[in-house]
């Protein structure tokens, strides 16, 4: 996926909104005030930091060499996934939909029922 169709799916998903952060180099994609995703934009290579669970980071970080840790951010918990050939796309929305089920997870029900009544 090239980083047009990385922010296309991000923004699909209910309730999302992007922000240019203070660099203005990064898209960072929000649900409920709270980042989901990171898309650099001046990168060489495509890629997006997503929010994961750790156990699943660490598998993750193992099985595929495209999958590293996100070093500006917590590293148990955030993944740089770069969009090459061992990534398909149908996996790369895989990512972005759990980084983003996460993040919903975690708001509060009240923040949760106004996003999605």
């Amino acid at each position: 996926m090239n980083k047009e169709e990385l922010r296309e799916y991000c923004i699909s998903l209910k309730g999302v909104t992007e922000h240019f952060p203070f660099d203005d180099v990064s898209l960072v994609f929000k649900v409920g005030g709270k980042m989901f995703a990171l898309l650099p934009l001046d990168a060489i290579e495509t890629s997006i930091a997503l929010k994961c669970d750790p156990d699943r980071a660490i598998d993750l970080r193992e099985q595929y060499d495209a999958v590293r840790p996100a070093y500006h951010f917590n590293k148990k918990h955030w993944n740089s996934v770069v969009s090459d050939t061992s990534i398909s796309p149908a996996f790369m929305k895989e990512l972005i939909s759990h980084s983003y089920e996460l993040v919903v997870a975690g708001l509060p029900k009240k923040v949760r029922a106004e996003l999605f009544s």
